[in-house]
């Protein structure tokens, strides 16, 4: 950290330059937290998701659904096969009686996203 010779009428816009700097080395870090949490989301879901012909299982992709200078939101979805998400995840009842079981690979690897999320941002501003 530089140090400089401030007068006293220069204060305040020596600390709002420095508090500007603080706040764009900040939200680079964070964005570069999400991309990688959003990344290796999307992945743990491709490696826990049930694959019979394959195609459910690569039809997962890691989005940027809106950026501004200070945020960056992501989103990790199915792109041609939504539909069948909540019914893998979670289960559902068959035509003729029963219930096929849930096959858990979206919760696991969203909970280890927000962990993931978390120490990567400490890690930064720490």
């Amino acid at each position: 950290m530089s140090s400089k010779t401030v007068s006293v009428d220069g204060l305040a816009a020596a600390v709002n330059e420095g508090l500007q700097e603080y706040s764009k080395l900040t939200s680079s870090e964070v964005k570069r937290a999400v991309r990688k949490s959003a990344k290796t989301v999307k992945e743990k879901i491709e490696t826990g998701a049930p694959s019979r012909t394959g195609r459910y299982k690569s039809s997962w992709v890691a989005t940027k659904q809106e950026e501004s200078s200070q945020s960056l939101q992501m989103v990790v979805h199915s792109k041609d096969r939504y539909q069948l998400s909540h019914l893998l995840e979670n289960g559902h009842a068959k035509r003729g009686g029963g219930r096929v079981a849930a096959i858990p690979h979206i919760a696991p690897a969203e909970q280890e996203g927000v962990e993931l999320l978390q120490s990567l941002i400490k890690k930064a501003l720490g």
